[in-house]
């Protein structure tokens, strides 16, 4: 006798995917969050993401989703443009009084005269922050800044120093900040990388492309740089007579014997990454033209970052595009301004830095003001510096020396505290005195608004675990706007 046929009643969504159809529902579900924040979180079996660059939760609701920061290389002075010291001009002309002790400079043992500032200096906005006249477009947003002015570094000279901004060493082959915000978070755009480097002149920043290095993490992490110019991607035009079916093909079969020349190398991450940017061209190819293409902003918009004017125009183009990546879903963009060491003053700091504010003032007052009418600011942290800040004493009469020991940098949007001021330094502008904020508590700090926690965040190379701020730093938490 044939037994009746059994019929199961399922009574549940998860069962009718898993059971129903011979299971093929579970498999379409697993398709689907196959890029999900909360499966990038669990990872696989071992816990490893399948896609390094999918997605992922953060350790807790942060507001900044994205980060420009915005380089300025060589060092601007903090006590010409964020940070009045009227007791320099009383001073000026003599030696650093005995009270506040010897200085090693970049140039050795520094006895040089002090040299007063030549700025005009008023308070701006509701929050009364003072801002010189070197920067009056940025000055008209004052209310949106929070002034960071007891900042402290390693570096004495500039390799030293850009280095440990990017990465948290003063010595090379440690991940950038960059690849450590892609490492923890990933990107929200398959089709663009989630970590870019704009430079604003062809000259080779310091250390070059080790600022935006993944170091010891797979080299999938590391920053991918765009050119200035109205041409940002090189050769991502296809060549001539190439079919999208054609590419596709010769992809794919460069794959398979990329992944099978890596399947018993699988600790060389370099040739991983290779295959993964490969995918990653192709991809760029229907979505990067867009998005770096400027023709479709309004003349309206080009004005507001001063594209229409030659001094301007680099500049504004690199904040306008900024602007244009992060709203698509790229993670980190590092905007490098005098890419070269150009805030270089050790000479001449009225022509130095008269040239490099007038160049990027109007862009970057533009880049605040367009993200904050398009809802965008809240979620986008501006973070605006360099390696350090400038003496108080004068070098070769007209220029300043740098100084790691006390500086500004400031930060805007992202859930910072809007028109607000941090720590200062003392009388003459060359110690931090109060909230004194190292390179490593910078970086802790930006993790934070980015809702990770710099102590969780750790990549284990050769068994030991690593941390961006190198298990010394700590948020600054009232910088955090309140919830």
């Amino acid at each position: 006798m044939t037994p009746a046929p059994h019929h199961e009643f399922l009574t549940n969504r998860r069962d009718l995917l898993r059971k129903g159809g011979a299971g093929f529902g579970a498999l379409a579900l697993t398709a689907l969050m196959s890029d999900s924040k909360l499966m990038a979180a669990l990872g696989d079996a071992g816990g490893k993401p399948g896609n390094p660059q999918t997605a992922r939760l953060a350790h807790r609701t942060g507001k900044a989703k994205s980060v420009i920061f915005i380089f300025c290389e060589g060092g601007p002075s903090h006590i010409d443009l964020f940070d009045p010291k009227p007791l320099l001009r009383q001073l000026a002309g003599q030696q650093l009084p005995e009270s506040f002790g010897s200085v090693i400079t970049a140039m050795g043992e520094s006895r040089a005269p002090l040299l007063a500032d030549r700025r005009e200096w008023k308070q701006h906005g509701k929050s009364g922050l003072w801002i010189s006249n070197w920067l009056p477009y940025v000055a008209e947003l004052a209310d949106e800044l929070c002034v960071v002015r007891s900042c402290v570094s390693d570096g004495i000279n500039h390799s030293g120093g850009v280095c440990q901004m990017n990465t948290g060493s003063i010595f090379g082959g440690r991940p950038s900040l960059g690849s450590w915000v892609n490492y923890g978070l990933g990107t929200e755009n398959q089709d663009l990388p989630a970590f870019v480097v704009i430079k604003d002149t062809e000259t080779s920043v310091v250390n070059g492309v080790r600022n935006w290095s993944a170091g010891f993490m797979p080299a999938t992490y590391q920053g991918v740089e765009f050119e200035g110019g109205t041409q940002p991607i090189a050769n991502l035009a296809p060549p001539k007579g190439f079919s999208s079916a054609r590419q596709r093909n010769k992809l794919a079969f460069l794959g398979k014997l990329n992944r099978g020349f890596n399947a018993t190398r699988e600790d060389n991450s370099e040739l991983d990454a290779r295959i993964r940017a490969y995918e990653l061209a192709f991809r760029m190819q229907a979505e990067a033209p867009e998005a770096v293409d400027l023709k479709h902003e309004t003349e309206a918009t080009k004005k507001l970052y001063g594209i229409d004017d030659p001094k301007t125009e680099v500049m504004g183009r690199n904040c306008l595009l900024a602007r244009r990546l992060v709203e698509r879903g790229v993670r980190f963009v590092q905007l490098y301004h005098g890419s070269g060491s150009k805030w270089d003053a050790h000479v001449k700091i009225e022509e130095n830095h008269t040239k490099y504010c007038g160049e990027q003032d109007k862009p970057v007052a533009g880049l605040l003001r367009d993200l904050k009418s398009r809802g965008l600011l809240d979620e986008t942290l501006i973070i605006w510096g360099g390696e350090f800040g400038r003496t108080p004493m004068s070098e070769k009469g007209d220029g300043r020396d740098h100084n790691p020991t006390g500086f500004t940098m400031w930060m805007a949007g992202g859930g910072v505290k809007a028109g607000h001021v941090v720590g200062t330094t003392d009388d003459l502008g060359l110690r931090a005195v109060e909230d004194r904020i190292h390179v490593h508590d910078l970086h802790a700090t930006i993790l934070y608004l980015l809702g990770i926690d710099h102590t969780r965040l750790v990549f284990t190379h050769k068994g030991r675990p690593e941390r961006i701020d190198m298990n010394e730093g700590n948020p600054f938490t009232k910088i955090r706007a309140a919830v």
